[in-house]
């Protein structure tokens, strides 16, 4: 059974910030809670380390598509089966929106589990809020302040 997750978030920060944030896919771990270690293989692949609850994962994804300052998607190559695409949207001169859609075939209780609770969509949320307070530290607007 395929699951996915569709989360976005409002950011007071200008796209091009949220943009020079996101496409480091190094920096995930400091902003995606779950994702532990991300080393590049190549230009587009990369392998990682998740802590999940009940389960560490690893496994090799590539970048599959990039638009700057749009979107970004990638997908799996080895390990767990997932794809994903976050999206960049202008809300004004000083404000975007961040999408993340995600697509992934749960294995094992704990992760069906996970789908069924939507605990995965509380912990993307969890993670976008805390790259909204990432971007707006970074853009030095007010909702840094929160």
């Amino acid at each position: 059974m395929a699951s996915s997750l569709l989360e976005a978030v409002d950011i007071n920060a200008p796209t091009a910030v949220t943009w020079a944030l996101w496409e480091d896919v190094e920096r995930w771990p400091t902003f995606l809670s779950h994702v532990k270690h991300v080393q590049r293989i190549d230009a587009k692949t990369f392998a990682w380390q998740l802590a999940l609850p009940g389960a560490d994962k690893s496994f090799v994804a590539e970048l599959t598509e990039i638009v700057p300052r749009e979107r970004i998607a990638w997908r799996t190559t080895e390990g767990v089966h997932h794809a994903g695409v976050v999206t960049f949207h202008r809300l004004g001169d000083t404000e975007s929106r961040v999408t993340l859609r995600i697509e992934y075939d749960p294995q094992g209780f704990l992760e069906h589990l996970g789908a069924l609770t939507n605990l995965d969509a509380a912990l993307a949320t969890y993670d976008l809020d805390e790259f909204r307070h990432m971007a707006e530290r970074a853009a030095g607007t007010r909702g840094a302040q929160e």
